[in-house]
């Protein structure tokens, strides 16, 4: 009788072979097999078959006396599941002690010593999967074991890994997804261990988790093991790098977010009984990204070749989630795991709800948000898991962290909050399969936050999350994605926000109307811009002190800036990429420069800063000019680094055609040079005599975008920040109405594109369908705005 053969080498496993060795160990050989091929690292390794497990439960008799303890079990019953999973596994463990499959392993391992040296260390990792449905995730739910060395703790590895088929939570998650216990079979992946514990390791995603964007690879890594990410111990660094303009044969990384690491896990030594252990980093360790730009993009070229290898082999598109790690020994990055990602891209794409907070309160926290949603709730801290039984459904879930375990009580929680842990830790990979919000990584508030006191968890404003005090108005929108005719005046976007970019982009658009500038710098800079590019004039010793420490890890000040505009603005183009992004230069008052780190020693003191020092005026002025170079620098880098070549730029604030050319020569003096590269310079139409003069303007712009705001201040003489006189503020007014034809008329007499990208269409329907019978180009509306307006716009195009 032939001996089975347990084992299966990385280089002969397959996709095909799930039903064989489960869908970790079948990726990891497809991966070693072909996308190696490609150039993609992977260490190499040996899987136990299912086979194995199933023989050896029969061999042993073992299958009984499982159904003897999980047939009838009742497993909210905490202390006898705890009790009966503890016989269950102490069974398999047994039954995987045969001398056949020891010996199996040993040889195996043998050979693998034979490549990597002697005694090399492995990972011994589970991989499940189930007769009826081979295809199954069980992710999370089996044990793994690291820096595993030597024959006899390869081998006892490989028993608990068995074993751990039969954890309290891998019971109730069978139980609760349908799974037949007896139907599923456990494989155990055995992989040459990468020393990423003496250099870094991480998961990345090629959508965007939150959003569900497609065109981005989400990159998120710390120090030494990245179990510290699953864990929540740790908060990771994040990039993000656009694919299609990577695809052309752009290397630049889109965006980054430095993460506060706060642990970094590594090997124990031999003899401590322990496999690992973590300790804090060091301060200067946490102030610095833990890859550099060439590594992220060697990552990012990765995740694209598994992602478009993965979705030839399916037919369709496939997002994936990888797992990284960077080897400290060689310096090489290595891929360790690859899996379809199967929550944020099976998400319906028929329409999503928005939110919007319409009240405001006091922050009493702020984190990493995850999910989109706004909800209200009282507060149960949880400083110990034997807490969780005091936890009330409907309550605000506030921890350390979170585990496994505490998954039952999550799936009744209006929201979670964490002291720590990024947006692929476990309490943010949970909230976002359970669709609840959650706020990761936001400092101490198992100690700031108390118990019973009601708090409005925001996750609808971006990137950040914060708790506010009490409850806080917020509004919700059903917007439909599909089936929207879109009418044939352009419907664009208002955005300033960069963190909202990736989830606007998938509402019905035509592009960027608007996006705004000054929410980058004032948000995501907070410095002023001639304090950066002068910083030897900053006088204020306090203030330097600050900058410097903004800037420390920059070659000169400047850059800091540059490269955060650039983040910022890019990020908006790529969200919309190719479609047409219109980026207007600061339009700061002096009053709000002023307000910005170092801006009170550069700007004067004006008493109508709304007529005053603003827009166009500023750019060539030698007070502004070295402020305006670094804005011409970020928008060069968006175009030329990033490829992001349908990024438009506009002047804003332009009172006359000789300040208009001014700021055409300073741009060109700047390396931005109007029609080079396909880049188009609009204005925008905002001043009475930016209507009076039309033609002139328009022989120096490539378009116009009517700010209705401005426009109707300075037409009927109101203050727009007055209350006293803001009845008086009507952009219906005849004369306005009269200014709006004559721009339209205006500009397309000249062939020139306009637009609209103030609220006015949205707030007044009448005032949309005036615009469409006069023929304008394109609206451009908040984004809340969208669908109600295309559908005024398309019902007046139907009728003209």
């Amino acid at each position: 009788m032939a001996i089975p053969q347990y084992v299966r080498w990385f280089k002969e496993i397959r996709l095909e072979d799930v039903p064989m060795v489960g869908g970790k160990n079948a990726s990891l050989g497809e991966l070693h097999a072909a996308c190696a091929s490609e150039g993609v690292r992977v260490p190499n390794g040996f899987a136990l078959t299912a086979a194995s497990y199933r023989d050896a439960l029969a061999q042993a008799g073992a299958v009984p006396k499982l159904h003897a303890l999980l047939d009838s079990l009742d497993q909210t019953d905490i202390a006898l599941l705890s009790e009966r999973a503890a016989t269950a596994r102490e069974i398999v463990y047994e039954a995987t002690s045969g001398a056949e499959l020891r010996q199996q392993i040993i040889t195996a391992y043998r050979q693998l010593e034979a490549e990597c040296g002697p005694g090399c260390a492995v990972a011994v990792r589970s991989s499940a999967t189930a007769e009826d449905l081979p295809n199954a995730s069980f992710a999370g739910q089996h044990d793994t074991y690291l820096n595993i060395r030597g024959d006899e703790a390869l081998v006892e590895a490989c028993r608990r890994c068995f074993a751990s088929l039969f954890t309290d939570r891998a019971i109730v998650y069978r139980v609760n997804n349908g799974f037949d216990h007896f139907k599923v079979a456990l494989s155990v992946g055995v992989m040459k261990m990468i020393r990423s514990d003496l250099g870094a390791s991480g998961v990345m995603f090629t959508l965007d988790t939150e959003s569900g964007f497609r065109d981005a690879v989400f990159i998120t890594g710390v120090y030494g093991l990245g179990e510290t990410i699953v864990q929540g111990h740790s908060d990771p660094d994040e990039f993000y790098v656009h694919k299609p303009t990577f695809k052309k044969g752009f290397r630049a990384v889109l965006r980054r977010s430095l993460g506060k690491k706060q642990m970094r896990m590594i090997y124990a030594d031999a003899g401590t009984g322990e496999t690992t252990h973590e300790f804090p980093i060091t301060e200067a360790d946490a102030a610095r990204f833990c890859l550099n730009d060439t590594e992220v993009l060697k990552l990012a070229e990765y995740a694209i070749d598994v992602e478009d290898h993965y979705s030839e082999h399916a037919g369709h598109p496939m997002p994936m989630d990888i797992e990284w790690a960077k080897d400290g020994e060689d310096g090489n990055l290595y891929i360790v795991q690859a899996r379809p990602e199967t929550v944020i891209s099976q998400r319906s794409i028929d329409s999503f709800t928005t939110y919007s907070l319409s009240g405001t309160g006091p922050i009493l926290a702020t984190g990493r948000a995850v999910g989109e949603k706004i909800v209200t709730g009282k507060v149960r801290v949880i400083a110990d898991p034997s807490e969780l039984a005091s936890f009330q459904p409907g309550e605000v879930l506030v921890a350390d962290t979170t585990t496994p375990d505490w998954e039952p009580v999550m799936k009744t929680a209006a929201a979670v909050v964490t002291n720590r842990g990024g947006r692929t830790c476990h309490a943010a990979i949970v909230a976002r399969e359970l669709g609840i919000a959650a706020v990761v990584g936001a400092g101490d508030v198992t100690r700031t936050l108390q118990t019973g006191t009601l708090v409005t968890v925001s996750c609808g404003e971006g990137d950040v999350g914060h708790v506010y005090e009490g409850s806080v108005a917020f509004e919700t929108a059903q917007v439909p994605l599909t089936g929207i005719e879109h009418p044939k005046t352009a419907i664009m976007v208002n955005l300033g926000n960069p963190d909202i970019a990736f989830r606007s982009s998938m509402l019905p658009n035509d592009g960027v109307g608007l996006a705004r500038m000054e929410f980058i710098i004032s948000e995501h800079i907070g410095v002023h811009p001639m304090a950066l590019a002068k910083p030897e004039t900053v006088k204020d010793s306090a203030t330097r002190a600050a900058i410097a420490k903004l800037v420390s890890h920059y070659a000169q000040p400047s850059d800091f800036f540059v490269e955060r505009l650039a983040e910022g603005v890019g990020t908006i183009a790529a969200a919309f990429y190719p479609k047409q992004v219109i980026v207007r230069l600061s339009d700061f008052k002096t009053n709000e420069y002023a307000s910005l780190l170092g801006g009170s020693e550069f700007e004067p003191h004006e008493d109508n800063p709304m007529l005053g020092f603003r827009g166009a005026s500023r750019y060539a002025h030698p007070a502004y000019a070295a402020g305006f170079a670094l804005e011409c620098a970020a928008l060069r880098r968006v175009r030329e680094v990033m490829g992001l070549t349908n990024l438009c730029i506009m002047v804003p604030f332009c009172r006359r055609v000789v300040e208009g050319q001014g700021v055409i020569d300073a741009m060109a003096a700047q390396g931005l040079k109007r029609g080079e590269n396909g880049l188009e310079i609009y204005v925008m139409c905002e001043i009475p005599n930016n209507v009076i003069q039309i033609d002139a303007f328009a022989a120096l712009f490539d378009g116009f975008s009517i700010g209705s705001n401005d426009l109707t201040q300075l037409t009927l003489g109101v203050d727009r920040d007055s209350e006293i006189v803001a009845f008086d503020f009507d952009e219906s007014d005849p004369g306005m109405l009269e200014m709006f034809r004559l721009a339209v008329t205006g500009a397309k007499r000249n062939g020139r594109h306009v637009g609209i990208c103030g609220e006015a269409p949205a707030n007044d329907p009448a005032i949309a369908r005036f615009l469409v019978e006069l023929g304008i180009d394109s609206i451009s509306v908040n984004p809340s705005s969208l669908v109600r307006t295309m559908t005024v716009v398309r019902e007046t195009e139907a009728k003209r």
